[in-house]
């Protein structure tokens, strides 16, 4: 077993350069949102695994591949159900819960944006 400390205040040059959220298969609305990452258990393949993720300034339209469980360490975004139009405000500090297959639309609001998150798929 080991302890992995989730840390606040990471920023996109302590991440590992993704692409951009095209290559995970999202579609990008505004921006050219360019993504970012670093796994701390498993890799993106296993049925579990967990990793800080972020992106760049812009807006995307995701289907969740996983059921997710996340908390913003930098930056601020609105996340919008779009099966239901509810959109929420999450900003450091903040968490959510998404399940697998939920449609969402992201606005990276501020300059840049990270995530811890836990996955399952």
């Amino acid at each position: 077993m080991s302890l992995t400390a989730i840390k606040n205040g990471i920023t996109l040059d302590q991440l590992d350069a993704w692409g951009t959220v095209v290559d995970l298969g999202s579609e990008i609305l505004e921006g050219e949102v360019r993504c970012f990452g670093k796994m701390t258990a498993g890799a993106p393949t296993d049925p579990v695994s967990s990793a800080y993720f972020g992106t760049t300034k812009g807006k995307f339209r995701m289907t969740y591949p996983f059921s997710e469980q996340a908390t913003v360490v930098t930056g601020e975004v609105l996340l919008t159900d779009e099966s239901t139009g509810q959109t929420s405000r999450f900003k450091t500090g903040d968490t959510w819960f998404v399940t697998k297959g939920t449609p969402v639309l992201w606005e990276i609001v501020s300059d840049s944006f990270v995530k811890h998150y836990y996955a399952v798929a």
